[in-house]
């Protein structure tokens, strides 16, 4: 095919290390991902080799390019950033390369390309799965999970990435083996999946393929049981659909605030409360906890937690037709408080709108009127305008009320930092002097 001959035009240390390896008797093939994706018509995020040189003769070989060696089940090594694997079957060199194919994690990612030869191989029928759309796992689908249970979330992405299902026995044994999870994978690889996934066109199919095998109750507790809550008399879907539609509608190139996004409303399930008949879910943006709990125990970073907590607790701030200046100024506050950026803020409000199917998204004037209002109060204040830029401090405070230090300076000057949101013309030394005194008078 031209587009593998296009791979090796476009790689020169492709070319030459396969060149190198051929000229001194292996064999080297193009394996697994970048195969498939050639094959899906996407450009390879990743090309390895597939070789039956050893480690050991692959450093002789190569020892003057930039190579490092990892792993201990299946041995690799890179050379000039390019991944390089040993075969695996060493009891089996004759039926090389077949005999590492069969044990690598799906039929999709189980075939290589042949430079020699120019043509695919594919023992177990991969080509024909991924035009079918099936998961399927290579040749002992038990094994390969024992292998390496990880697999069975592995299984969930490539679903989610040729927007597939899974065969029946596939399914069946992940369904079977979900505990395997909690007993055998260590968090930070699920992690690694987690944020791959968000990579994706439409990430909510990763989502469902793990709620399809039972493995959402083991990754988000906290998301897996939105599922079926209905959303309220406010939105035409389930929060689980509302969550799925706000994440997917959110950019591939900011991973944790699409993240975000497919959480923000997890909370739901514990504020849901019936008032005269209807569903309501008053302050859901506060209920983080079970989130939170998801997100420590997957060992996600205490930044991204802290980002992705302040996210949900903002996104019901409104920003509307009728929002004043007064009220504008409080948000863009609120959120420099909490770390955030306008254009995140945005960004969630957008994708919120756009997965209520009760609603219509926002147009492009409705956004740029909502941007406009932040702009001109941005304008008018400092970037990042807090508490510490009032004209006056705490000790001007002690000297023109005659205070002794204590919580009461503190008290007052929050009060000040008030009054000068909702009015920033009154943020001079002046005005706040009188500020301070007419406060000392009502007490």
């Amino acid at each position: 095919m031209k587009e593998f001959l296009t791979l090796l035009k476009e790689n020169p240390d492709l070319r030459f290390i396969i060149d190198i390896l051929g000229k001194n008797g292996f064999q080297a093939y193009v394996a697994g991902g970048a195969v498939r994706d050639i094959l899906l018509k996407r450009k390879p995020d990743d090309i390895d080799i597939l070789t039956n040189a050893s480690i050991k003769e692959l450093i002789s070989l190569f020892g003057g390019q930039k190579l490092k060696t990892m792993g201990k089940t299946f041995p690799i090594c890179t050379i000039n950033g390019i991944e390089v694997s040993s075969g695996r079957a060493k009891s089996d060199p004759a039926n090389f390369p077949e005999s590492d194919l069969a044990q690598r994690d799906f039929t999709i990612n189980s075939m290589a390309w042949d430079p020699i030869s120019q043509k695919i191989i594919d023992p177990f029928n991969g080509k024909k799965d991924l035009e079918d759309a099936i998961i399927r796992f290579t040749k002992d689908p038990e094994k390969r999970i024992l292998e390496d249970p990880v697999r069975m979330i592995r299984a969930c992405r490539f679903a989610a990435l040729i927007r597939g299902s899974f065969s029946l026995s596939s399914l069946e044994l992940i369904m079977e083996g979900k505990e395997k999870i909690d007993k055998y994978v260590a968090k930070e690889r699920i992690l690694c999946e987690i944020m791959k996934a968000m990579a994706l066109k439409r990430p909510s199919l990763f989502f469902k393929a793990l709620k399809k095998t039972g493995l959402l109750s083991k990754i988000f507790p906290s998301l897996d049981r939105c599922h079926g809550l209905d959303g309220g008399p406010h939105h035409g879907e389930t929060v689980f659909e509302h969550c799925m539609l706000v994440g997917d509608a959110l950019p591939e190139n900011l991973p944790i605030l699409r993240l975000a996004g497919f959480l923000h409303d997890a909370g739901k399930f514990d504020a849901a409360k019936k008032t005269d008949g209807k569903l309501t879910f008053a302050n859901h943006e506060n209920h983080t906890g079970a989130v939170i709990q998801d997100l420590t125990k997957l060992r996600f970073p205490l930044k991204d937690i802290a980002y992705i907590t302040s996210l949900i607790n903002t996104h019901m701030r409104p920003l509307t037709d009728q929002t004043t200046p007064k009220a504008t100024r409080r948000l863009l506050f609120m959120l420099d408080k909490s770390g955030l950026d306008y254009k995140d803020f945005m960004r969630m409000r957008i994708a919120d709108k756009k997965g209520n199917l009760a609603k219509r998204p926002y147009t492009i004037s409705q956004i740029r009127f909502r941007l406009k209002k932040l702009f001109t109060e941005m304008a008018g204040q400092p970037s990042g305008f807090s508490i510490n830029n009032l004209e006056i401090n705490g000790n001007d405070i002690i000297q023109i009320l005659g205070l002794s230090p204590g919580p009461c300076v503190g008290k007052i000057k929050q009060q000040l930092f008030e009054i000068v949101l909702d009015n920033p013309l009154k943020n001079n030394v002046n005005d706040l002097k009188k500020i301070c005194l007419s406060l000392k008078i009502k007490k």
